[in-house]
């Protein structure tokens, strides 16, 4: 590298071995003897030749500086010095035609080990970055060779020829003013850390004219900037701000648009909001609507032949011919054993999502307010119909008020004001008898609340908000005693026959007492196996007409509807045939009906009535998204702050544990045996996310039957509600605790000190805790079973950690067996981990067996797990891939399939 030239400086040869000046006179006497005694060429500047001993190089500068680091020192400890002259400005230079100097921005370095050279390497296109006491050189190219028969070129045992002739470039040398600078190249930093390669009684000397120096004077010349000043932002940090500006924008902007939906709605009204205020909408029957069905049949597989996959055809009837009818103002009671399809019957009339083939023909009809017989044809507007289920799914931390008022806020129109939806529940309140308890919680099995009868009449009331046409109950005497059982059914009867709004009313009674028997205006019996056997008014009028077909007339002082439950069981050894032709049924078919839906061989699934389309066709509800949002999160907030433990059990479990495994990693050495521990505890975090994120599983079990059945009822979109849980569970409860415990961890550990990194140390974990309670989300969202869900959730808890690298090195694993290490997120989450803490410039120093060790921590990270030092931004990458994969499964999964079946 440096050639043989004879360039005198203090009557000493350089070239081979570096010289560097010390003095001005000794810069004067090496000019003079080569050169005469001229001390100037240009006489508009300060002629005089002084001696810069600064690190900064006007010029054409030397540096000499012994290579000092603990492990290259055991293999090789004799002396190692580092040779570098560096050119600046050689135009400048006191003889710019000499040939020791290069061309501008141009360095040379030379290695001398025990003074014999090893190898020399060449840089061009360096700047200079500099202040008074610092300086920075930047070459973006490189090229070095090894010297032939040298101890570092050609030794057997440590022959790093080609290591040496194939460093690439950029090369920085950072000089701090004090006699030690730093070699800094992709490779020295991935051994000795990001400092390089150290430099130590660094000596530097250039011999210029006193007018360069003058003229530089109070500013770094050409360079760029001071060193180890004014840096600007990473590219991550900058792609980081951009990612959240970008989030922020996204949702700023569908709020808006939102806004504007809202805003729109409210203004337009519905055509059929304000109605459903009214006693009366516009359009209906005076005396309200009814619903008859006639030779109404369902059928469901006997078995499936999971090898053809298709069903048997062999089907089994669990309806067979059934017809009747309801009139306005009046109460019909279906009875039947278990098994005769009353639950199925409801659930028909009601336009439940049931699996299974339905056949007939639904209609509806309408009478005056006299109810003498007379139709008429409904105009533009379909009936509304109501149906309350056997169980009773409530909200359990809201009060009665509360869940009614959730249902009017969600169930009225936009055109409704929130006063006129208060006052229709409180409304509603007084027509149940609920007054007293407006205040009190529902509760559930874990939390005493209302009564048994209590909750049934809330149920019945949140389907009277938006004022039915005509209200279907499967059995909402089940359950009760028999006092709160008539009470229920008397509020039906009365319901039915209120004259500013009469409903028909049809209701599912599994085993009627004799007083609740006399509340029912029309009784349809089924027997078992769907087979109609009586349909017509209620009282003593079954018996007789049962008695008349030749059935078992009821022994005196036996209750009737036991006598009729017990006929029912029994109904397969008695015909039917006379059925058909009772005259209460032919009074159906005499009477003119509109709206007639004809019901096919297709699954209930994807039948409707008239004019009532799925949601996914008709895309409409009764409010905007925004409102349905707007209310979900309301009560989101309010069930939070009335149910605090289990938001503070979670913080309080985060805390424990962050000091548990801050203390048992408390302040981290930089040895080894450090290094394993800091390896450790990233991944011990990694895994405690993991695990916690198991109860963002049950949590959405529970939860699960009552938004199937708001969501059955077209309270709220799915999208409405999915966003809603996001935002009042995943943050307080996943995003907080992951916050806590990973500062407590970070900081009492001992690890890096850099707020850059703790910030990209966080973002990695908070990615990883989202990542994973979607995933539960996902499986307790397929599955629908708690054990099941958290089974696979174990089982993939133990796969993630299997891949993570912490155990196994990925690269040793069999090819048929590695690919699965691209599923692991804890894999990307710890080597994030590992290449943001070891990054930072921490350096391994140890000593093993007598030999101090100085390397890198990013080495070892390497040839310990196989992480990549450039993996960080890839990781993260990969993380919001598998956030946002999981986020769009999860909103399939919650709008095709997380629904209420039958």
């Amino acid at each position: 590298m440096f050639r043989a030239v004879l360039a005198k400086l203090n009557g000493r040869v350089w070239g081979v071995m570096i010289s560097v000046c010390a003095s001005a006179s000794a810069c004067q006497n090496g000019y003079s003897s080569v050169f005469g005694n001229s001390t100037s060429t240009d006489p508009g500047l300060n002629g005089t030749i002084v001696c810069n001993t600064a690190s900064r190089v006007y010029t054409a500068g030397e540096m000499s500086c012994r290579v000092q680091n603990p492990t290259l020192q055991n293999l090789f400890p004799l002396s190692s010095v580092l040779n570098i002259l560096r050119t600046y400005n050689s135009s400048q230079a006191l003889a710019p035609n000499l040939t020791s100097y290069g061309p501008s921005g141009t360095l040379y370095a030379q290695f001398m080990y025990d003074g014999v050279e090893q190898f020399y390497c060449r840089a061009s296109g360096c700047t200079q970055t500099s202040d008074q006491l610092s300086s920075k050189w930047s070459c973006p190219t490189l090229d070095c060779t090894c010297r032939p028969q040298t101890l570092l070129c050609d030794n057997s045992l440590a022959n790093l020829s080609t290591v040496i002739n194939g460093l690439p470039g950029p090369l920085s040398i950072n000089c701090n003013g004090n006699s030690s600078c730093n070699f800094q190249q992709t490779l020295l930093t991935n051994l000795f850390g990001p400092s390089g390669l150290p430099l130590s009684s660094c000596t530097f000397g250039e011999c210029v004219r006193q007018g360069v120096i003058d003229a530089a004077s109070g500013s770094p010349g050409p360079a760029t900037k001071p060193a180890d000043g004014g840096a600007g932002l990473s590219g991550g940090v900058i792609a980081g701000i951009a990612v959240v500006g970008a989030l922020l924008f996204a949702a700023i902007a569908l709020y808006i648009v939102g806004w504007i939906n809202q805003r729109r709605a409210r203004l337009q009204g519905s055509p059929d909001g304000g109605a459903v205020l009214e006693t009366r909408r516009p359009g209906t029957s005076p005396g309200g609507v009814g619903m008859q069905w006639q030779n109404l049949s369902f059928s469901v597989p006997s078995r499936s032949s999971f090898i053809l996959g298709r069903d048997s055809l062999d089907p089994k009837f669990i309806l067979n011919g059934v017809s009747g009818n309801v009139k306005p103002g009046s109460m019909l009671a279906v009875l039947g054993p278990s098994g005769a399809g009353k639950t199925t019957l409801v659930d028909i009339l009601s336009k439940q999502n049931k699996r299974g083939a339905a056949f007939g023909t639904v209609s509806f009809f309408g009478t005056d307010s006299a109810y003498d017989g007379r139709t008429f044809e409904p105009a533009d507007v379909q009936p509304r119909i109501a149906y309350v289920d056997q169980a009773d799914v409530l909200p359990a931390s809201q009060t009665v008020f509360e869940a009614l008022l959730f249902v009017a806020r969600l169930r009225l129109p936009e055109s409704v004001t929130d006063s006129e939806k208060k006052s229709r529940a409180m409304e509603v309140m007084r027509q149940l008898g609920l007054d007293s308890v407006a205040d009190s919680r529902i509760g559930d099995r874990s939390r005493r609340g209302l009564s048994g009868g209590e909750m049934r009449r809330v149920s019945i009331g949140i389907e009277l908000i938006g004022r039915p046409d005509i209200l279907i109950l499967d059995e909402p005497t089940s359950g009760l005693d028999s006092a709160s059982a008539y009470k229920v059914a008397a509020l039906l009867r009365d319901l039915s026959r209120d004259t500013s709004h009469p409903m028909a009313v049809i209701a599912s009674i599994h085993q009627p007492s004799s007083h609740l028997y006399q509340t029912f205006d029309s009784v349809l019996v089924l027997g078992l196996g769907g087979r109609q056997l009586y349909f017509g008014p209620g009282g003593s009028s079954p018996v007789d007409t049962l008695a008349e077909q030749g059935y078992v007339n009821c022994p005196t002082g036996y209750s009737i509807p036991d006598h009729l439950l017990d006929l029912a069981s029994d109904v397969e050894h008695h015909s039917t045939s006379a059925i058909a032709s009772k005259p209460e049924v032919a009074e159906v078919g005499k009477a003119e009906s509109h709206g007639a839906t004809e019901l096919g061989t297709s699954p209930m699934s994807s039948i409707m009535f008239a004019g009532n389309d799925p949601w996914w066709k008709s895309g409409s509800y009764p409010t905007a998204f925004l409102t349905q949002f707007e209310v979900l999160c309301a009560r989101e907030w309010k069930n939070l702050l009335r149910d605090k433990s289990l938001f503070l059990l979670h913080i309080a479990a985060a805390s424990i544990l962050g000091v548990f495994c801050g203390a048992l990693y408390f302040q981290t050495k930089t040895t080894i045996a450090g290094f394993q521990s800091r390896v450790g505890c990233l991944f011990f975090l990694g895994s405690l996310l993991a695990f916690s994120s198991l109860s963002a599983l049950f949590n959405l079990v529970e939860i699960g039957p009552l938004f199937k059945r708001e969501r059955a009822s077209k309270l709220y979109s799915p999208t409405a509600w999915l966003l809603s849980r996001i935002l009042f569970d995943i943050v307080p409860l996943r995003v907080v605790p992951t916050i806590i415990v990973s500062t407590i961890v970070y900081w009492m550990a001992g690890l890096s000190p850099h707020v850059d990194q703790f910030f990209k140390y966080l973002l990695v974990l908070v990615l990883f805790s989202l990542a994973m309670t979607l995933f539960n989300f996902l499986l307790a969202a397929i599955f629908r079973n708690g054990g099941i869900a958290i089974l696979l959730s174990a089982i993939w808890n133990l796969f993630l950690m299997t891949y993570a690298g912490f155990f196994v090195h990925l690269s040793s694993i069999p090819p048929v067996l590695r690919w699965l290490q691209y599923f692991s997120l804890l894999k990307y989450c710890l080597e994030a981990l590992a290449v943001n803490e070891f990054n930072s410039g921490l350096t391994i120093t140890d000593v093993l067996q007598g030999v101090p060790v100085s390397v890198s921590a990013v080495v070892i990270m390497q040839l310990l797990f196989g992480f990549k030092i450039d993996s960080y931004y890839r990781d993260v990458l990969v993380l919001f891939a598998f956030l946002a994969g999981f986020s769009g499964l999860l909103f399939l999964v919650i709008i095709l399939w997380f629904r209420e079946r039958r």
